[in-house]
């Protein structure tokens, strides 16, 4: 939280344990309520994201296990920490299919929902660039886990240009940008998006790959940003930054002034 003031932040991301383990000590009360204070004077909104190796679409039930207990842990935490939404990537079927993936997944939200007890963290669930089996690369699977779930209103949208740049929205376009936002308002609406990720792609439209760059230095440009920045129909919701911050570590404090300097361009 020092870092997202220092840098003059909106609003900021978090993990609440590192992302790349299963488990992780516990956090003392102490420590949860001075997140708490100093995040009511920061007064910036906030948003978790989940770790890496969560995966409720596995064919494993090994690994189906883990995941619920990491997902049930986090989302624990960030209640602890009075974090409303928790990014959660939606997981990956490998060779049982898609439709199966769906279904893994929404079960495995509601299992993992029925034993937190209560809605105070939504899971919001992440686009993906479409790699492998990895499912979210469009709005339309997003809603289909959401739409299978009984916990259909605990689970909202994030959205990463990159991700949806990466399989096949075409965002450099203005009929690519309102066909991202027409399938957000024809599916779970965009009452659902809770935050965006703005990051720029290394690599162009429809390659499904994963790989981000800083504002304006990849295949995205800056004519898309400046165009989210100014709609006005997202201007209430935090929109974080991904993006590589360099060998300076510089990268957010000047993909922030270029963003900054977008608004109001269109």
């Amino acid at each position: 939280m020092a870092r997202a003031v220092a840098l003059g932040c909106d609003a900021f991301q978090i993990f609440v344990k590192s992302p790349n383990r299963w488990s992780a000590l516990p956090r003392s009360a102490e420590a949860a309520a001075t997140f708490r204070e100093l995040r009511g004077t920061a007064d910036l909104p906030v948003v978790a994201h989940a770790g890496y190796l969560i995966n409720l679409a596995s064919p494993k039930p090994e690994v189906v296990q883990k995941s619920h207990a990491a997902l049930l842990d986090e989302l624990r935490r960030c209640d602890a920490l009075g974090v409303p939404g928790l990014v959660l990537h939606p997981g990956a079927p490998q060779d049982d299919g898609r439709e199966v993936g769906i279904e893994r997944v929404a079960r495995g939200l509601d299992a993992v929902l029925d034993e937190l007890g209560h809605a105070r963290v939504k899971v919001l669930l992440e686009n993906t660039a479409g790699q492998g089996s990895t499912l979210g690369v469009s709005i339309d699977e997003l809603q289909a886990i959401r739409s299978r779930a009984q916990h259909a209103d605990d689970l909202g949208i994030c959205l990463d240009t990159c991700h949806a740049f990466a399989a096949g929205y075409d965002l450099t376009d203005a009929d690519g940008y309102e066909r991202l936002v027409s399938e957000l308002a024809d599916g779970p609406g965009t009452s659902a998006l809770a935050c965006w990720h703005l990051n720029d792609s290394k690599f162009p439209v429809g390659m499904r790959k994963d790989r981000h760059a800083n504002i304006g230095d990849g295949e995205i440009g800056l004519e898309p940003f400046a165009r989210l920045l100014d709609d006005a129909r997202f201007a209430h919701l935090p929109m974080i930054l991904e993006t590589p911050l360099g060998d300076d570590e510089e990268g957010h404090a000047r993909d922030l002034a270029t963003l900054r300097s977008l608004v109001g361009t269109t």
